[in-house]
C-alpha cells in the first residue's frame, strides 16, 4: 500500500510540475454580447490577465436581450427590466462602471381573472395584509418563507465563486450550494413544491400563476427553481440602470478591452496543429460572416454566450474525432408593446366613473385575456415618478403573440403611439432530470446552459463567472476547485 501511495504521489507531482509550464492562452472567443457574454469577457480578463486577446462576436446590438425602444421621445426597457437588491454581480457592475441605480416605484398591483380584479392593492400595508389573510389564509407568509429558505441557500454561490470554485454542470452547482433540496428543484414543478408545503389552490391560481405568467409566460408547470426565482419579482426595492440595463454590457466590454466583431458566427471547427516537438496543439476555428464578407479566426478557448435553439441558431459544430453535442431547447417568445395613452378601464370590468388605480396588472391562467400583464412603463433616462398618474403616459403590454391594432385599441383608449418589440426571452421551462453541461468540448464552453434552470440577468452573470473559472482551472490543470461541495473555512464573499 505504501508503494502504491508513493507511486500516485510521484505521478501527481510530475503532473503538477508539468502544468506549471503551461503557457497562457493567446486568444479567446466569446460568442454573444448580451449580459452573459459581456460578463464572461470581464471575468475572463480577470482570470487570464491583460495579455490574452479576447474577441467578442455579436451580430446585432450589444446587450442582446437587454434592449430599449423609444416612444414619444423617451426610451423604455423592452427586455429584462428589474434588478433585485440581492443581485450582487449586477450591483457590483453598476458601481464599477459608475452607472446610476434608479429605484423602481412601488406598483399598485391588481390581478385580473377575465371578468374582474380578484385582488387589488391598497395604499395601506395593514389593509393589504388583512385582505391577503381574509382571502388566502396564511399562504402568502408560507410562500415567502419557502422562497427565503431556498434563496438563502442559493446565495452561497457568491461565497463559492469568491473562493474560485466552479462546476461542470448546473446540477452540480445547485447541489454544492444547496444540497439535494435545491438540486431537486429543477426536477419537479413549482405547483408540486408549493402544494407540498400546504399552499392552497386559490392562492396558486390567483397569486402565483399571475407572477409566473409575467416572468416566464407560463404557469405552475414550470420547474420549482425558476418559479422561486420568478417570485422574487414580487419584492420591493427593485431597481434598474439609469440609461438602460444594456449599458452594463457595453461598459463591461469596454473595461475588458475586447475586440468587438460585428459578425454572425456560422460554425466552430476543432483543429489540431502539429508543433516542432511532434505534439499537437488544439485550436478552434470560428467562421463568421460580416455582411456579405466571410472570415475566420482561430482560438485556444471559445465561450458560447448565445441561445441555441432548434431551427434558430445558425452555428454548426464539427470535430472529426469527437462529436460536439449541444443541448438545445425551444425558446419562449415574448412580445412587448409600448403604448402611449390611457388604459381602457372597461376592458378590465371597471366603470369609467371609478378612479383607475392599478399601475401593474397581472392575469390568471383562465383570464382569456389578450395579454399576460400590463404595467406603467418607466423611462430609463430619468428618476421615475414615485406615484405615477392613474392615466399613465406609456403602458407596457406583455403578450405571447403580437397584438393587432384593434386589440391594442381595446386595451388602450385612443392610443397615441405604439411600439412593438419581440424577443426570445428564455427556454420553455418544464421539470427535467437532464444534466446541463457547461463543457461542450475540450475548451469549448456553453455559458447559457444555466438557462435550463433559470434565466435572469444575475443568473447569466453567475454563469459567466462559473465559466471563466472553469476555463481557467481546466486550462492550467488546477482541478482541486472544480466540482467541490465545500468551500475553504473562513472564505469571505468578495466581488
Amino acid at each position: 500500500m505504501l508503494e502504491l501511495n508513493l507511486f500516485f504521489h510521484s505521478v501527481w507531482l510530475s503532473i503538477a510540475i508539468a502544468v506549471t509550464d503551461i503557457p497562457p492562452p493567446q486568444s479567446i472567443a466569446v460568442i454573444g454580447a448580451g449580459i452573459g457574454g459581456s460578463a464572461a469577457a470581464h471575468f475572463l480578463r480577470q482570470q487570464f490577465g491583460g495579455d490574452v486577446r479576447i474577441d467578442v462576436y455579436e451580430s446585432e446590438e450589444v446587450g442582446g436581450r437587454l434592449a430599449t425602444a423609444s416612444i414619444d421621445g423617451q426610451d423604455y426597457e423592452v427586455g429584462a427590466t428589474a434588478i433585485h437588491p440581492l443581485n450582487l454581480y449586477m450591483k457590483g457592475f453598476a458601481q464599477m462602471l459608475g452607472l446610476k441605480e434608479l429605484q423602481l416605484p412601488n406598483e399598485v398591483q391588481a390581478v385580473y381573472d377575465g371578468e374582474e380584479f380578484v385582488f387589488e392593492d391598497s395604499d395601506w400595508f395593514i389593509v393589504n395584509a388583512i385582505k391577503l389573510v381574509w382571502r388566502y389564509g396564511f399562504d402568502y407568509l408560507r410562500v415567502k418563507m419557502w422562497v427565503e429558505r431556498y434563496l438563502h441557500r442559493f446565495m452561497r454561490i457568491y461565497q463559492f465563486q469568491s473562493g474560485g470554485y466552479c462546476f461542470t454542470t448546473v446540477e452540480r452547482l445547485l447541489h454544492a450550494v444547496g444540497g439535494d433540496g435545491l438540486a431537486q428543484m429543477t426536477r419537479h414543478s413549482i405547483d408540486e413544491a408549493l402544494q407540498n408545503v400546504g399552499i392552497g389552490q386559490r392562492f396558486l391560481n390567483e397569486m402565483i400563476t399571475p407572477v409566473l405568467r409575467l416572468s416566464s409566460g407560463q404557469s405552475v408547470n414550470i420547474n420549482a427553481f425558476v418559479g422561486m426565482i420568478s417570485l422574487l419579482r414580487a419584492d420591493s426595492d427593485l431597481w434598474t440602470v439609469g440609461g438602460g440595463n444594456k449599458l452594463v454590457c457595453s461598459g463591461l466590454l469596454y473595461a475588458a478591452k475586447v475586440n468587438l466583431i460585428k459578425g454572425t458566427v456560422t460554425s466552430i471547427h476543432s483543429k489540431r496543429r502539429p508543433q516542432r516537438n511532434g505534439e499537437f496543439v488544439h485550436l478552434y476555428e470560428v467562421n463568421y460572416t460580416e455582411g456579405s464578407v466571410a472570415g475566420h479566426n482561430t482560438y485556444d478557448l471559445v465561450i458560447l454566450a448565445t441561445a441555441l435553439h432548434p431551427g434558430k441558431s445558425p452555428i454548426r459544430f464539427h470535430d472529426p474525432a469527437q462529436p460536439i453535442s449541444v443541448h438545445s431547447s425551444r425558446y419562449q417568445e415574448k412580445v412587448v408593446t409600448l403604448v402611449a395613452g390611457c388604459l381602457n378601464a372597461s376592458y378590465f370590468g371597471q366603470k369609467h366613473s371609478e378612479p383607475f388605480r392599478p399601475t401593474a396588472i397581472a392575469t390568471t391562467a383562465h383570464a382569456g385575456s389578450l395579454i399576460l400583464a400590463a404595467s406603467v412603463a418607466v423611462p430609463v433616462t430619468a428618476e421615475p415618478d414615485r406615484q405615477p398618474p392613474s392615466c399613465a403616459r406609456v403602458w407596457r403590454l406583455l403578450s405571447p403573440e403580437p397584438l393587432a391594432a384593434a386589440e391594442v385599441s381595446r386595451l388602450v383608449a385612443s392610443p397615441q403611439a405604439v411600439r412593438e418589440a419581440r424577443w426570445l426571452a428564455h427556454p420553455r421551462y418544464s421539470p427535467s432530470d437532464e444534466a446541463s453541461p457547461f463543457i461542450l468540448h475540450r475548451h469549448l464552453y456553453h455559458l447559457n446552459a444555466v438557462e435550463w434552470a433559470a434565466s435572469t440577468m444575475e443568473m447569466m452573470a453567475i454563469s459567466a463567472k462559473n465559466t471563466a473559472l472553469l476555463a481557467h482551472h481546466r486550462w492550467y490543470w488546477q482541478l482541486e476547485k472544480v466540482d467541490q461541495d465545500t468551500v475553504a473555512h473562513g472564505q469571505k464573499v468578495e466581488l
